[in-house]
């Protein structure tokens, strides 16, 4: 009777014991070699250990980029809201630049207007190819705008051979834009490197509320490190060295951000997304998804012709892998790929008639509070009026900016944190029926009411009586300010998707830009009114 291994070799049949072509038959009872078993079964188990430590390593070192980019967004916004410190030296420019109280707030006003107007275009961008160009980006500006308004206050008022007022609103224009870049590219990088995740609310909010914070320090290094130590203006802040010194830090944190910011596995974001769209049948129409689904049925991908779904074997090399020439090709597929996606979730979007009522209501809020925050410096000077000495160390301008900053960086992760716990879920079948839920809604609305609160309390007329109590005002003006600003990007990811969410809070972010230039200028008119009185 012949043996199992002598039919193997006669016949072409692979049988169940035999791995690969490759795999040594086993010897015949006479001549057996158990040894050469124990030895593919280790070199079979060698493989598979392999590759489990291959994949482990992977896994790692996605986990390592996220938390390096993590760890990089917290400090970019950590340092890029040094225009909420403008209080602290806007004062500086009436009394030392003999600017008038409409060009201090022209000056406040287009860094404002830079800061959100470009937003849309800076979010497309970090969306089509990555934050970290924005981010260089932001640094450039940052660095360039503090230096001129650095050498432009040195020089004094125009009626000493200074720079005209428009000089130090064109450096404030970069001063805006770098602000929107670095805020952009931090944020956008956390939505997408957590926006499959448990608690996608508080990693938005973290870096969030560092922006909120970036204020409040920089305020006090310039008030109690920076400032002027001449006897007739001790106690000031520098402003020359103030402005050299952001110019020079938001540079370096702008060159850190442009290596450690990384969206990882931005391909399976892309592709969820897809698959999302092509469930819902609002790419039945698409011609680029007909052309896709076409080339996928001839194993082919992202080609346009079915010639071209399967490539020639001159376009590999020996061992399989692809010449320079096709690689180019799938990437540019890709590419192509990834901007209609964003093309198409950007109409979605902005089709959507929700989308424009809660930008309404982001612009009817923030626009008071823009003007409050720029301000708070002639606003407590109000409660001072001549000839008495001035504010308190107590209720000074960089005492309020710390007050506004600390309310606000609280208010955004309690927020944050209260929404991922308390949240609806997503998904019908992941809902708990005896979890307590609250909808983000809720959270927007309460946080409104305290902003409106603070500003009542100011305008009632109590608060000119009391000046002391001026710190309530500034905590409920902060607490509203910050939940506002946290909970309406957390809506925008959780709502309409972290694909395209630069490109959406982009767009959504551009009306404080209109809110801060209307009710700038109504404080502007309005105090100037009362100064000639």
């Amino acid at each position: 009777m012949p043996s199992r291994s002598s039919s193997r070799c006669s016949s072409n049949r692979i049988d169940k014991l035999d791995f690969d072509d490759n795999r040594r038959p086993p010897s015949t009872t006479d001549g057996s070699d158990p040894g050469g078993l124990l030895r593919d079964d280790e070199s079979l188990l060698s493989n598979v250990i392999e590759g489990v430590i291959e994949r482990d390593r992977r896994k790692m070192r996605r986990q390592l980029a996220k938390s390096l980019s993590f760890v990089s967004a917290i400090l970019s916004c950590l340092c890029a809201g040094s225009i909420t410190a403008y209080s602290l030296y806007g004062p500086l420019f009436q009394s030392r630049l003999h600017f008038s109280q409409v060009q201090v707030n022209a000056v406040s006003t287009a860094a404002e207007v830079a800061m959100y107007l470009p937003v849309p275009l800076f979010g497309y961008l970090c969306d089509q190819f990555s934050p970290r160009p924005l981010s260089l980006f932001a640094g450039i500006c940052f660095g360039l705008g503090y230096l001129l308004a650095a050498f432009s206050y040195r020089h004094g008022y125009i009626e000493e051979g200074g720079f005209p007022p428009a000089v130090m609103v064109v450096a404030f224009v970069a001063v805006g834009m770098g602000t929107s870049c670095m805020y952009l590219s931090a944020v956008t990088t956390c939505a997408k490197n957590s926006g499959r995740g448990k608690y996608k609310g508080l990693a938005l909010a973290i870096p969030i509320a560092a922006f909120g914070l970036s204020g409040m320090w920089q305020s006090q290094i310039g008030s109690r490190l920076l400032y002027d130590r001449s006897p007739e203006r001790y106690g000031e802040v520098d402003v020359y060295r103030y402005f050299v010194f952001l110019a020079l830090l938001l540079f370096i944190v702008g060159l850190i951000g442009a290596f450690a910011l990384n969206i990882v596995d931005e391909e399976e974001l892309i592709d969820q997304a897809v698959s999302e769209l092509e469930r819902s049948g609002l790419l039945e129409d698409s011609p680029f998804f007909q052309r896709s689904v076409l080339h996928d049925n001839s194993n082919g991908y992202g080609t346009v012709e079915s010639s071209e779904a399967l490539p020639n074997s001159a376009e590999f090399d020996d061992d399989g892998t692809d010449f320079p020439l096709q690689k180019a090709r799938r990437q540019s597929e890709d590419d192509r790929r990834k901007a209609w996606l964003l093309n198409n979730e950007t109409r979605l979007f902005l089709l959507d008639h929700t989308m424009w009522l809660l930008a309404a209501g982001f612009f009817l809020v923030t626009g008071p509070g823009e003007a409050f925050i720029n301000n708070l410096g002639t606003i407590i000077n109000t409660f001072y009026p001549p000839p008495s000495p001035g504010p308190p160390n107590g209720n000074s301008p960089a005492t309020h900016v710390s007050i506004v900053a600390l309310a606000s960086t609280f208010a955004r992760l309690f927020t944050g944190m209260l929404s991922d716990l308390l949240a609806p879920a997503a998904a019908p079948g992941q809902s708990d029926d005896k979890r307590v839920t609250c909808s983000r809604l809720v959270f927007l609305l309460t946080s409104t009411l305290f902003f409106s609160i603070g500003q009542l309390l100011l305008a009632s007329g109590f608060i000119q009586s009391h000046p002391q109590l001026f710190p309530l005002v500034s905590a409920l003006v902060g607490l509203g300010y910050g939940a506002i600003f946290s909970l309406t990007p957390i809506i925008v990811s959780v709502v309409w998707g972290v694909r395209n969410f630069g490109t959406n809070w982009g767009i959504v972010a551009v009306v404080p830009a209109a809110g801060a230039a209307l009710w700038g200028a109504v404080y502007a008119a309005v105090y100037d009114a009362a100064a000639t009185d």
